[in-house]
């Protein structure tokens, strides 16, 4: 079971980023998966998260009406397009998976993580 980020960078206060987490080994069908961020000195944080098939989606207050998740099952992906980035979202980005679904955008501790990708945004 892998999952993998991708899509971060330097970008502009105002600017955009559509992160990737792709899995390998498994099918993320029955997953809910979620995406969390820790910046430098601050604890990991939930941002968002959807469900499996259903789709229901949960935003973490600080990023709604700017962050948007999505999936593709067929492609196994499931994306994070941020929109409006403030020099706060900078962190390294994490998706994880779990059986169990979402509880909101919360940080309950996922069963599968991959490895961050660094997002930093310039004022």
């Amino acid at each position: 079971v892998q999952l993998q980020a991708s899509g971060g960078g330097l970008v502009q206060a105002g600017g955009s980023l559509r992160l990737s987490c792709a899995a390998s080994g498994f099918t993320l069908d029955y997953y809910a998966i979620g995406w969390f961020r820790q910046a430098p000195g601050k604890e990991r944080e939930g941002v968002s998260c959807i469900g499996s098939s259903a789709g229901r989606t949960y935003y973490a207050d600080s990023v709604k009406g700017r962050f948007t998740i999505s999936r593709d099952n067929a492609k196994n992906t499931v994306w994070l397009q941020m929109n409006g980035l403030e020099p706060e979202d900078t962190a390294v980005y994490y998706c994880a998976a779990d059986l169990r679904g979402c509880y909101e955008a919360t940080d309950y501790g996922m069963d599968y993580w991959g490895k961050g990708t660094l997002v930093t945004v310039s004022s």
